[in-house]
């Protein structure tokens, strides 16, 4: 009886839960440079897209492929980047205030103009990246991400080295 009673209450729980699978309509209008604020864009697949000006806020891009992308004036703001791949990408004026990036890779990308204030980076590594005019970046920030001696900051500021491997 009480086996029956548990999974009747899981099988409640999980038709309550929301589906986090990825939106494929909303991915394709993202890949067509439509703003899509909200959206689930889960392992979302933009590299190489020019993206100017969209509003991704709030949207869930958790382990997305940003790499080689350029999103200039994009806005993140409250987006999950956690995990999320912006290798190399060209994000000037982005705001990513109070987004999640935690464990992303921002190896090599260009940060000027960008808004953290907020951000979490914790895990990330913005190993060569270029965020000397970037704005909103604290040294607790930077002190739970890694970069190595190419990483450009803020004055004043500084990241730890990555570890091996990383």
């Amino acid at each position: 009886m009480m086996k029956q009673v548990l999974a009747a209450l899981a099988l409640a729980i999980a038709a309550g839960a929301p589906a986090l699978a990825q939106n494929a309509g909303e991915i394709a209008r993202v890949q067509a440079g439509a703003s899509c604020t909200g959206c689930n864009l889960f392992q979302a697949d933009l590299a190489y897209r020019n993206l100017p000006g969209v509003d991704l806020s709030g949207s869930r891009l958790r382990q997305a492929d940003l790499s080689l992308s350029t999103m200039n004036n994009a806005r993140l703001a409250q987006a999950d980047l956690s995990i999320a791949n912006l290798f190399g990408g060209r994000f000037t004026g982005v705001s990513f205030a109070g987004a999640n990036l935690e464990r992303a890779i921002l190896v090599g990308g260009y940060f000027g103009g960008a808004d953290f204030s907020g951000a979490n980076l914790a895990g990330a590594n913005i190993s060569g990246a270029e965020m000397q005019g970037a704005h909103g970046l604290t040294q607790a920030q930077l002190n739970a991400a890694c970069g190595d001696d190419s990483t450009r900051l803020p004055g004043g500021l500084r990241v730890p080295p990555c570890a091996p491997g990383r």
